[in-house]
């Protein structure tokens, strides 16, 4: 519970029982889950799903070029699900499909909205499309028309309190949450050590910041900079030369080249599991996803200063005796200053 910053893992909590007329009042309108849709701090969703719930919504409205059933055109949207159920599209294949869209016209006297109901065809995705079906009448297609990162679901969510009211959020999030797990579930996403693709780039930028900081040390020797200065520029060299491998590694887990419909070879985002994960904002980010296919790159001295000779290594390719040495270095002064 990201409001308490509570898990389960043991974590206990006082049970506080109001008894007077007035404290349960209080509790009722002012404690409320569903009075508390919104952080007071800033206006923001307070309700936001987290990990594997955005992973699923993500998943399922992520686009792939050249899937099973691309181009197909259809009626309504039973008519996608029915065609997914039957096998003859995948979830993210792009389609066309006839979306009835509900517009809040104006309110009555007694305040009751009424909705009037257009028709369009919409390009999108069969898992986008399968999904628009939980929206809350009122707000557009193109809301949902779109990958479903953590910031866009905290925006739809945001988009359907102030549009639709508190009580079709609230039932909207539900239903988010629902169909995240069980779509989280059917996909079923998991991740290997091959996921973990090493950038073809490392070794050489390596070697390229190993010469450098040779030229230094030359440079110290002969007199030309102080110990301080050779010390800064190496550190300089070093996490110059970590970033470039995160870059490059990046580079290469985010997209891949396929061959679209008309034969042509064309890069789309990648399917990468370890990648969806950071992407989606469900877990992980790039630095750790560094650490695991670049380069765990500069350590620090339990004094907080940092060893100018970095891990060239990944937790893939594994460290040698040295490198876990230096990495348990940084790791137990993190357990010294708990302890104290």
């Amino acid at each position: 519970c990201a409001a308490f910053n509570a898990d389960f893992d043991g974590d206990q909590m006082a049970v506080h029982v109001p008894l007077s007329l007035e404290a349960q009042m209080e509790a009722r309108t002012l404690m409320l889950a569903s009075n508390n849709v919104l952080f007071p701090a800033n206006g923001e969703p307070s309700i936001v799903p987290s990990q594997d719930v955005v992973l699923g919504l993500y998943y399922a409205t992520r686009d792939k070029i050249n899937g099973k059933g691309e181009g197909m055109v259809f009626a309504d949207i039973p008519e996608v699900i029915r065609a997914y159920e039957a096998g003859t599209v995948e979830l993210a294949s792009r389609i066309a499909v006839r979306v009835t869209e509900y517009e809040v016209v104006n309110k009555n006297a007694e305040g009751d909205e009424r909705f009037v109901a257009k028709t369009s065809v919409q390009h999108t995705s069969v898992g986008r499309a399968i999904l628009s079906e939980i929206l809350p009448k009122g707000m557009a297609f193109a809301e949902i028309n779109k990958p479903l990162k953590k910031k866009e679901i905290s925006r739809l969510i945001n988009t359907s309190f102030r549009k639709c009211g508190l009580r079709e959020t609230v039932i909207f999030a539900d239903r988010l949450l629902q169909a995240g797990f069980r779509l989280a579930t059917k996909a079923g996403i998991s991740i290997a050590i091959d996921d973990m693709l090493i950038p073809s780039s490392k070794d050489g930028i390596i070697n390229e910041a190993a010469g450098k900081v040779k030229e230094y040390d030359k440079q110290f020797m002969s007199g030309l900079v102080t110990n301080q200065e050779r010390y800064n520029n190496v550190v300089d060299i070093w996490g110059a030369a970590g970033d470039q491998v995160g870059k490059a590694m990046m580079d290469e887990l985010s997209h891949v080249d396929v061959t679209d419909r008309n034969g042509k070879s064309v890069r789309q985002e990648s399917f990468n599991s370890i990648y969806m994960m950071a992407d989606s904002g469900a877990r992980g980010s790039a630095a750790q996803i560094r650490q695991l296919a670049g380069m765990r790159g500069l350590m620090a001295k339990p004094d907080g200063s940092i060893i100018e000779t970095p891990i060239t290594a990944n937790f893939r390719e594994g460290l040698n005796v040295l490198q876990y040495f230096i990495s348990t270095h940084g790791a137990r002064k993190g357990l010294a200053d708990t302890a104290l």
